[in-house]
């Protein structure tokens, strides 16, 4: 699925809207959590999310393909803005189908990038079928959420990190429709390391680690957590199978913990994480104090992106959990 001369086709064109995020170990976040921590800054891009890197992609194939139809794709926000934010390239008019109540930063940002924007559904599953036959009906191509071309531009950013910073015995990333734990764990088997990579998911919407557990895909009935990057029902079984043999485990997170590593990330490094952007820091600061990750470990967290409506992260750094 990925080779070396794939990733550095994929850094050429990346690297033509964007420069290469940082990895910093603040000196705050290391003392509060009493280990060497290395926070991967994905929300330094040029949508404020890692999921760029995968539109781009994405976006280049099509162009290739010669394919002009329109495209139509369900998010909870990231991706919606990643298609359109790189279909400006090719001229191709996308639509995007995002739940009711979706976050109205995010909608906001999709509009600005060009996309036509539709509210369907009580959550992303829903929004995501409707989608599917909005693209049927219209002879539209859909675009998924998972993908090969989307893993691909992702794991520029995994090879960034293993590049910047040797020795990594822990990466801890998020998952909501899988891409970025699976091109970390694809980057990392590729250069032939030994990290451990740690996936995490809101205790709400846990349906990859129920999954990951029963070693077939599981569905769950619901995925209320103010973390809207990681809020998914339905897993993919293309992400599941390669999860399945490369993740160390997986760790659930409260959204009381995401709200705290929220807090956290502000305070020791003053930069604003969306949900699934600190969920990795609250499932470090988890196995830390249970003893599962041992203090002076060198590990690092991805800050997936800091893409939250500004009333959330205002009752998030008043000492709120949000309600969903």
């Amino acid at each position: 699925m990925l080779s070396h001369k794939d990733l550095a086709r994929c850094q050429s064109l990346i690297y033509q809207q964007m420069r290469p995020t940082p990895a910093y170990a603040w000196p705050l976040l290391c003392e509060a959590l009493g280990c060497e921590v290395w926070v991967k800054h994905e929300n330094h891009t040029p949508i404020g999310a890692f999921k760029v890197r995968g539109g781009l992609v994405y976006m280049d194939e099509m162009a290739r393909s010669g394919s002009n139809a329109e495209l139509v794709t369900a998010t909870r926000g990231n991706h919606g803005q990643s298609i359109p934010f790189a279909a400006r390239f090719s001229g191709h008019h996308v639509h995007v189908f995002v739940p009711l109540g979706n976050s109205a930063e995010k909608n906001a940002a999709m509009r600005a990038w060009g996309a036509q924007l539709h509210e369907e559904g009580q959550d992303f599953d829903v929004a995501r079928e409707a989608a599917a036959r909005f693209a049927a009906e219209n002879d539209a191509h859909a675009v998924p959420s998972f993908h090969e071309h989307l893993v691909r531009g992702v794991s520029t950013y995994a090879l960034e990190l293993f590049d910047d910073v040797a020795d990594l015995e822990t990466v801890y990333v998020p998952i909501g429709m899988g891409s970025g734990a699976v091109s970390v764990c694809l980057v990392r088997d590729l250069l032939g390391l030994r990290t451990e990579v740690v996936g995490v998911v809101s205790d709400q919407a846990d349906a990859m680690a129920l999954s990951l557990e029963a070693g077939r895909p599981v569905e769950t009935n619901s995925a209320h957590t103010f973390a809207d990057g990681m809020a998914t029902r339905v897993p993919n079984p293309d992400a599941l199978a390669i999860l399945q043999k490369s993740l160390a485990r997986i760790v659930r997170v409260s959204d009381a913990e995401i709200a705290d590593a929220m807090r956290l990330l502000y305070r020791c490094t003053h930069n604003i994480a969306e949900g699934a952007g600190a969920a990795a820091t609250a499932a470090l600061t988890r196995e830390l104090q249970q003893g599962h990750v041992l203090p002076g470990t060198r590990a690092a967290v991805v800050l997936s992106g800091g893409n939250i409506d500004l009333p959330v992260f205002a009752d998030v750094l008043s000492g709120n959990t949000p309600q969903v």
